[in-house]
C-alpha cells in the first residue's frame, strides 16, 4: 500500500477519534471507512461508511478507540490527510484537510487531484 514506516496513512484529531469512537459505541460497527468516488462539480467526493467488518485490504488506522479503514483505491488520494471534526452554530460534521487536493468547490463537498 502506500505507506511510509512509522507513520499512519491519514491523522485523527482529538475531536474527530472522539466521534468516531463514540459512533462506533453506539451501533455495531467496526468502524469509519473512508474512501473517494467520482462526482460533485470538482471530479471527487469522500465517502464515508460505518462498517461492520473490516476488508483485509484496507488500510487502518486506530487512535485512542476510534478505528478509521481506508480503502484500497483511495489510499494514494488519502494518505498525508487529516480528519477533524468541528461543530459550529449552523453545522457539525467531519472536515479532511488533505494535501493532495489541488482543487476544491465553494462548498467543500468536491475535490479534485492532479491528473483527474
Amino acid at each position: 500500500m502506500f505507506a511510509i514506516p512509522g507513520k499512519q496513512a491519514v491523522s485523527l484529531t482529538d475531536a474527530a477519534a472522539a466521534q468516531i469512537s463514540k459512533l462506533m459505541s453506539s451501533g455495531d460497527s467496526q468502524g469509519l471507512r473512508i474512501g473517494v468516488k467520482k462526482g460533485g462539480c470538482a471530479g471527487m467526493e469522500y465517502t464515508m461508511d460505518y462498517v461492520s467488518e473490516i476488508d483485509p485490504n484496507d488500510e487502518v488506522v486506530e487512535q485512542d478507540g476510534a478505528r478509521v479503514m481506508i480503502a484500497p483505491m483511495a489510499q494514494m488520494f488519502l494518505f498525508g490527510t487529516e480528519i477533524d471534526y468541528e461543530i459550529s452554530l449552523l453545522e457539525a460534521g467531519f472536515k479532511f484537510r488533505n494535501p493532495n487536493v489541488t482543487e476544491a468547490c465553494g462548498c467543500g463537498e468536491s475535490i479534485k487531484f492532479d491528473g483527474m
